[in-house]
């Protein structure tokens, strides 16, 4: 049982705390409030060199006492463009980066674990990030760890040599392997500060999010973790490991193509190539890191595991935002000029769905049907669809609607923009210092602070219990056969049936996508589309 009374395996060295695990002593830091942090506690061997491209080698054991009083490297990565409000560059990147941090509440043991993926489309992200500061989230009564995985060409590039290596004839999940490695130290080891390893949550926003979904279908990832949040998640199809399937070419000859386009004969020479080169050029050269079927770490397509009801068997929280698309334009392709020239496009591409799209995205406002579009086919479909298939596999779902916004977003048109919601969630609402400098922040007032208050409080209840609740706040009832949600504004209220029909006329789409078996579904959707396949 929880409990914020007893005493792990911490003491007092020279007026820091010190942790003794079976992996080794570490020396931590006090984080105000009674919160104490140790941070870049290694939990894998550097995967460089002839590791590089294969799974995580748990971290050896050490003797002494070992800092963990600074952050250890962010994964080597492509820069955020300057002008992006996500621009904030880690002060530090290696291909040595397989690091953890954990804030932990004073005195406590057996509480529960929240897990912390982060999000940048699997090429960029800092758990340092002072978006991500525990400490707020651990004066609830929980231990956090954030996580650092490989990222890009380094995380999940797969080619036929590397499957030769591996004795389970698999590359290219790099990253979840760090992740899944990762979940495997908390379990060994978070006693030791006083977490409960039969209660951990996972949770993570955008590719954290997408990480998340790919685990709970992972065979791997089996039993590591007892409850999920995902936010701004996305069920997206996933290249196959030899085969060509739904229009993508197999994992291992675009790995292949690539790296004749990088002017490399094979695997020795790309593991040649300086680390920060690599990533860069992948990245040039087009490629777009992803999940990968392979048998092994995931054994068929993610939305199939879901629909045999082969998932992870856990408490579920999903949700997305209402302005996503806002400040990720670049998946929109350019508008129509006219509302008679995008009726025309939308029927090309949606033949008999067309009324049905048109309906929900009408040519009044083209841009804002743009972005609807957009939003519901990729974060909002998959955010439904998790709690439908989660609830149908006999566990609680809790669906959100994140829609709060305020001034300074209005003025940039950004009313809730994708992960506006992360100062909420890690109570960082005034926080000084830590914001990415193109960052609009919220007001530092007792509105935005209430509102974070009830979301630190969902979220760690759902993570004792497996129910969010929060004192003075709206109940959250779980989505169920009545399809009902939570609707985020200024204050939360429980709401049903989010937007009718738009999710049934997406599934319809990519379930005939999935028929056809030569299209993805990914970011093709709205006027992104292709001609979605007539099922007459």
């Amino acid at each position: 049982m929880s409990s914020l009374a007893g005493e792990p395996a911490e003491a007092e060295q020279g007026g820091q705390p010190i942790v003794r695990t079976a992996q080794g002593a570490l020396e931590g830091l006090h984080a105000g409030g009674g919160i104490t942090v140790f941070k870049g506690i290694r939990y894998g061997e550097a995967p460089i060199g002839e590791r590089r491209w294969r799974p995580p080698v748990p971290a050896v054991a050490w003797s002494g006492v070992r800092p963990a009083t600074r952050f250890g490297p962010a994964c080597v990565q492509i820069r955020v463009p300057a002008e992006s409000i996500y621009a904030q560059h880690p002060p530090h990147v290696s291909e040595d980066c397989l690091f953890l941090n954990v804030w932990r509440p004073p005195h406590v043991t057996d509480v529960p674990v929240m897990v912390w993926l982060h999000g940048g489309s699997l090429r960029m992200g800092d758990p340092a990030s002072g978006l991500y500061d525990g400490a707020a989230i651990a004066r609830r009564g929980v231990v956090i760890v954030t996580v650092n995985y490989r990222l890009g060409a380094l995380g999940f590039f797969a080619h036929r040599e590397l499957s030769a290596e591996s004795p389970h004839g698999s590359s290219g999940n790099y990253g979840l392997l760090d992740q899944i490695e990762a979940l495997r130290w908390v379990r060994a080891h978070i006693a030791d500060f006083g977490g409960d390893p039969g209660n951990v949550t996972v949770f993570g926003e955008s590719a954290g999010a997408l990480s998340g979904i790919a685990l709970m279908a992972s065979p791997l990832a089996r039993g590591l973790f007892h409850k999920i949040i995902l936010q701004s998640g996305s069920l997206v199809s996933c290249a196959e490991l030899t085969r060509a399937s739904f229009g993508q070419p197999s994992a291992e000859s675009g790995g292949e193509r690539l790296a004749g386009e990088l002017g490399a004969a094979g695997v020795a020479a790309l593991r040649a190539i300086e680390p920060g080169v690599l990533v860069e050029r992948a990245a040039a050269a087009g490629f777009v890191p992803r999940p990968i079927i392979d048998g092994w770490v995931l054994p068929r397509q993610i939305i199939e595991v879901f629909d045999r009801q082969e998932q992870a068997p856990v408490p579920l929280i999903a949700g997305f935002n209402e302005g996503e698309i806002r400040t990720l334009r670049a998946l929109l392709p350019p508008l129509p000029a006219s509302a008679a020239e995008y009726e025309a496009r939308v029927r090309s591409l949606y033949a008999d769905l067309a009324p049905r799209y048109l309906a929900h995205y009408p040519s009044a406002n083209i841009e804002e049907s743009a972005l609807a579009a957009a939003r519901d086919a990729f974060f909002g479909w998959s955010a439904e669809r998790l709690a439908r298939m989660q609830t149908r596999l006999g566990q609680p779902a809790y669906l959100y609607f994140f829609a709060h916004q305020y001034a300074l977003q209005r003025a940039l048109h950004l009313e809730a923009f994708h992960a506006s919601e992360l100062p909420y969630e890690f109570g960082r609402i005034g926080a000084p210092d830590g914001w990415p400098e193109r960052w609009p922040r919220p007001p530092d007032d007792a509105c935005e602070q209430a509102l974070s208050d009830a979301i630190m409080s969902y979220f760690t209840s759902f993570a004792r219990s497996g129910v969010p609740a929060a004192s003075g706040a709206a109940a959250w009832p779980p989505y169920a056969a009545n399809r009902d949600y939570l609707d985020i504004r200024d204050a939360p209220r429980a709401a049903r049936a989010l937007m009718p029909g738009v999710f049934e006329l997406h599934e319809e789409v990519i379930a005939r996508r999935r028929a056809g078996g030569t299209q993805p579904w990914y970011v093709n959707v709205g006027l992104a589309s292709p001609a979605v396949p007539n099922d007459h």
